[in-house]
Formats: structure tokens, sequence, C-alpha cells
């Protein structure tokens, strides 16, 4: 591995995981991991995409499974052959529904999945991660602010800050951190909006102040930062291109 930007690489030696890593931020961070030294694993629920994922990176392992399964995840910590450094969930999305036409079930899954994913990685990873390595977990910042339809997202907007605080607490050395994300122009975004989505793209891109749409290589490079910079414990970090900036 050759010097980065005239600097040693900065995960060289150290093994990183991806759990949703077969697209989107999960597989851009497992890039960037790459092109800064470690060695990476990746996870996804599909074989193909996983599969196709884990060739263009170089991955030294693989698993399919659904990261939200907790047999799954502590089947796939406790088969870990050797210690890691560090790892990011990107696994899950956001609900959205009016509370008239609210699924019930699917509310409930999405109260439970981020939570419970985020406390099963802690968790089942402990004794595996080196001290001083991370978890990093995605959260969102679009629920901050009241609006129809987002009523769950909004209250696990809230959550999941104070749940990486508690979690960072517990398993230190460890570190843990949060990264609340806003509108990024990833498949999972394109799955969400469908066919209003370059609508979407366009608007943003007109009114924040950064001028364009958050990419996923804009979220993963802050991955990679929280990863790096071993002061980092605990926080929750937003990355939306000054989104919360204004009034929509």
């Amino acid at each position: 591995m050759t010097e980065t930007y005239g600097r040693p690489p900065a995960l060289l030696g150290q093994t990183v995981v991806v759990i949703g890593g077969s697209a989107g931020i999960g597989l851009e961070t497992a890039r960037q991991a790459r092109a800064e030294g470690a060695d990476v694993i990746l996870t996804a629920r599909r074989p193909d995409a996983l599969a196709t994922a884990a060739q263009e990176v170089g991955a030294i392992g693989t698993a399919t499974f659904d990261a939200n399964d907790t047999d799954a995840l502590e089947a796939f910590f406790g088969g870990l052959p050797g210690k890691i450094d560090h790892v990011l969930a990107t696994a899950g999305g956001p609900y959205y529904a009016p509370l008239a036409e609210m699924d019930f079930a699917e509310a409930r899954r999405a109260i439970q999945e981020h939570p419970m994913l985020m406390v099963g990685v802690a968790r089942f990873s402990t004794g595996k991660v080196r001290p001083g390595g991370s978890l990093t977990f995605m959260g969102g910042t679009g629920g901050r602010h009241p609006s129809h339809g987002i009523g769950i997202t909004s209250a696990m907007t809230v959550a999941l800050p104070a749940l990486a605080a508690s979690l960072a607490v517990e398993v230190a050395p460890v570190r843990v951190n949060l990264i609340a994300a806003g509108f990024v122009d990833t498949p999972l975004s394109a799955s969400l909006l469908g066919d209003q989505l370059d609508e979407r793209r366009d608007e943003l891109s007109s009114v924040l102040p950064i001028g364009r749409v958050v990419q996923a290589a804009d979220v993963a490079a802050l991955a990679i930062h929280l990863m790096t910079n071993t002061a980092l414990t605990g926080a929750t970090y937003d990355i939306d291109g000054g989104q919360q900036l204004l009034l929509r």
C-alpha cells in the first residue's frame, strides 16, 4: 500500500467490518477503508450484490445475513476468526407514513430495527474489537422538524444519539459514534423516492448551502475520520449539506 497524499495510510494493518456493505454508503466506506490500507469484511442480505461488492474492493471475507436477525448477528461476530478494529453498520432504512395510513407492524419494525441493531452490534462485538477501535452507526437528521408522516422517524432521530452515547460508556475503550445524515444520493434514496428522485436532487441542489446534494463518498469520508480519530466517542455527527438550515 502506497502513501496517501504524502502520508502513510491511516488504517494500515487494521480490519474494518461493514454491515450493509454491498451498496451505497457501506460500499463507499469499504472502498475508502481499502484506500487507507485496511482489510475489509462485508456483510449484506443479498448474496449476488455482496459478491460483486466484495470482488470490487478485495474483501477478505463476506457474510450473507439480515443484520436485524439477532441470532445471525451474534453468529457472525462469534464466527470471526480474529480481532477486528472497526465496524460500520448502515443496514436499515426510515419509515414514513401519515398517522391515518400507518402500518402498525411496519412502525413497530422501524422502532425496533435501528436501536436493536446498535445494541446487538455493541454486545456481540465485545471482545472482538480491539481497544481504541470503533463502532459507527447511521442515523438521520430529517425527523428533527415536525411534519406530517415522519412521526416514527422523528422518534428514532431523537433516540439514537442518546443510545450511542450510552453505548460508548458501556463498551469503552471501544468508541461508539453516530452519523446523522440528511438526504444522501444513494440506492436507498432512489428506492424511497422512486420517480421523484430527480426532482428532489434538483430541488436540494438549488437550495442547499453547499450547492449540491450529499453523496455516499461524503458520508464515507466522515466514517473513515471517526475510525481514525481516536479522541471521538459518544457523539453524533451531522452531515446534510446544510439541509437543517432550511425551513423544509
